[in-house]
């Protein structure tokens, strides 16, 4: 069917009876072409002189992130050239790649790892302000009384594991930054003050990740630029701190965990003032660099996306009482919002609305759609509703998931059918599902699967206490987790206990081979660039999260026998269910050995096993020929395995 003749099909509104058929396949236009051509990612976005500006993550040009502008006048264009890409390597997942200041652009580009700097108009080529590739730059912030980037920069130039600091470049000038702040093994977050006399940044040491504990530090800005005075503020190995953001009258807001849930904290003279006090996440795990949740709307009240159990809503609120209400939105994902003329602009979505950047009246609720994901209008008759599901798990703990049931306007299963369903599990594993709009998860609804999006313990907005109970338990606490949300279903009568799928990415991923090698609950299974060895993987990833698995498994080498037992590379014997397996060969977080030792294993064993590698892709696909060979093979693999005939 062509692109044309699916638009068609999915514009249509008309009553249609309803087509007995098995589950699987239902014929569904939601083909993976349609979705890797006619989608784009969103994030932003920014408002500058009544001009609309956001970054779009584009598969058919080989998923690179460019900024594109839309002026008052309408007009809409690519702010930087066809070669350039929006993007930060730094801790391998990047973020905060990009700044506005004084009419340009300021920029990581990924190829190189240099920043450039272009102007807003698009016009020229962009100019590099610093020479080199060896050093990464990420969460770009503007401090405007000197005309300078701080950044957090990630320096490769030597042999072993790169070294983490804070710096300074001139706008006008190339070089390779002066530091301002080093020691630690990460930072993040470097914030100048409004008056430009006071910085603060984010700070933390192995062996932990910035979800277990950083530490917020502050200093004297002096006229030269170097920093004087740096002490503690707030945080430490067990308390998280997120987002430090400086209010007009030099206070310093930033949410903290200590109270089980990041709430929102006010430090001045020396002293710190709790603001909120919700069981909800003004917070998240900072994967990535420039991760925001909340501004200021004015100086007394604060706007805020924040997250609880699976979901995301848009709260408002009042600095002397710290109440919080809640506006009335029709998403389930929020973003970070931005204040621009007194209304709020961010991006938004929900299960079966595509992700968009809206403004928002807070006054009136009326919400102004200004840029789409989607190329094409969706017909909601064929997207799954997601709803929030608890079930019990092992040793009398509730998890959590959001379901999608199968959905086609055009299709009801056969006669006393059961539809079969696919848990998906997401990465991190510090991590959650995300509630928006999901084109993976509807191309298979739309195709008679029904599918578990798991919270496993471990996840992020159930506060963290639920975070924490991963911790000397991954592999098994989110294992039970997936098979208690599968049976679950299965034993209410939802879906068919034979047919019962898994897939997932990175630790998601891992979670999937672990599934399959110690429990029989699965009929089939898919990886995407998961890890199969746990020692080995702890050798050979990435800094960032070289010590991961000593919060989630055990310390090395005291514990090495656990890390075994743990891996699904060795249990080989206790595999019985055909899988399917995805890696990018430029990987750096999990190197593809990971996904070969698999393949090898499994083979010679004799049972199903397909493996595919992609060129040019790193830790997660981009590529719109790659994100559509991905969808369409793992599709086709479980068909032949669950006994239904692919649409």
């Amino acid at each position: 069917m062509s692109i044309g003749n699916q638009m068609k099909k999915i514009r249509g509104d008309c009553l249609v009876r309803k087509k007995s058929s098995s589950y699987g396949s239902w014929v569904s236009p939601l083909t993976s072409e349609l979705i890797t051509t006619q989608f784009v990612e969103l994030s932003g976005p920014s408002m500058i002189d009544g001009s609309l500006f956001w970054a779009e993550g584009r598969p058919l040009e080989g998923g690179r992130v460019v900024v594109v502008c839309r002026t008052a006048d309408g007009r809409e264009y690519d702010v930087i050239p066809a070669s350039y890409n929006v993007r930060s390597r730094v801790y391998e997942y990047g973020g905060g790649a990009s700044v506005f200041f004084n009419g340009y652009l300021y920029f990581s580009n990924f190829e190189d790892n240099l920043i450039y700097k272009q102007p807003l108009s698009g016009e020229g080529k962009p100019v590099p302000i610093t020479t080199d590739s060896n050093l990464r730059y990420a969460d770009l912030v503007i401090d405007e009384a000197r005309n300078r980037l701080i950044c957090v920069r990630e320096d490769h130039r030597q042999e072993g594991e790169p070294t983490l600091s804070i710096v300074a470049l001139d706008c006008n000038k190339t070089g390779e930054g002066d530091v301002l702040v080093e020691g630690a093994d990460f930072y993040l977050a470097p914030q100048i003050s409004l008056d430009g006399k006071r910085m603060c940044w984010l700070a933390w040491n192995f062996p932990i990740m910035p979800w277990d504990g950083t530490e917020l530090w502050m200093a004297e800005v002096l006229e030269d630029g170097r920093i004087s005075s740096a002490f503690h503020v707030a945080g430490n190995e067990k308390e998280s701190i997120f987002q430090p953001m400086w209010h007009r009258d030099g206070s310093l807001y930033f949410s903290s965990d200590k109270t089980d849930w990041w709430n929102i904290y006010r430090y001045s003279d020396g002293q710190i003032q709790q603001i909120t006090n919700e069981q909800v996440d003004f917070g998240l795990c900072n994967w990535q660099c420039g991760t925001s949740m909340f501004t200021f709307f004015d100086d007394d009240t604060i706007v805020s996306s924040y997250a609880k159990h699976s979901l995301f809503y848009l709260g408002w609120i009042d600095i002397p009482t710290g109440r919080l209400r809640t506006q009335d939105t029709p998403y389930t994902f929020i973003g970070s919002p931005i204040v621009y003329n007194g209304k709020i602009l961010l991006n938004a979505a929900c299960s079966t609305t595509p992700h968009r950047i809206i403004s928002l009246h807070p006054n009136t609720g009326e919400i102004e759609t200004l840029v789409t994901s989607n190329r094409i209008q969706l017909n909601t008759d064929y997207l799954s509703t997601a709803t929030v599901i608890d079930f019990p798990s092992r040793d009398g703990w509730m998890s959590h998931g959001l379901y999608y049931p199968p959905t086609n306007r055009d299709f009801e299963g056969g006669e006393n059918e059961l539809p079969p369903l696919l848990i998906t599990v997401h990465g991190g594993p510090t991590g959650m599902t995300s509630p928006g709009f999901r084109w993976d998860i509807q191309y298979y609804t739309s195709r008679g699967f029904a599918v578990l999006d798991v919270n496993y313990r471990g996840s992020t907005s159930y506060g963290r206490s639920y975070r924490d109970a991963l911790n000397n338990n991954w592999g098994t606490a989110d294992v039970e987790d997936c098979v208690a949300g599968a049976l679950y279903l299965a034993n209410t009568g939802k879906v068919d206990r034979r047919r019962l799928a898994i897939t997932g990415g990175s630790a998601g991923g891992y979670t999937t081979l672990s599934s399959l090698a110690f429990s029989d609950v699965f009929a089939v299974g898919g990886c995407h660039f998961g890890i199969s060895d746990c020692e080995l993987w702890a050798k050979e990833t990435h800094k960032f999260e070289r010590r991961y698995l000593d919060g989630l498994i055990g310390e090395l080498p005291g514990q090495l026998e656990l890390y075994h037992q743990r891996s699904a590379s060795h249990a080989l014997e206790r595999y019985h269910s055909p899988l399917i397996m995805f890696h990018g060969l430029e990987d750096k977080v999990v190197p593809p050995n990971q996904a070969q030792i698999m393949a090898d294993g499994l083979k010679s064993r004799g049972l199903p096993v397909s493996y595919l590698t992609f060129e040019g892709e790193g830790h997660g696909f981009l590529r719109a020929e790659n994100l559509r060979r991905a969808l369409d093979e793992q599709f086709l693999f479980f068909s032949c395995h669950l006994a239904f005939d692919p649409s």
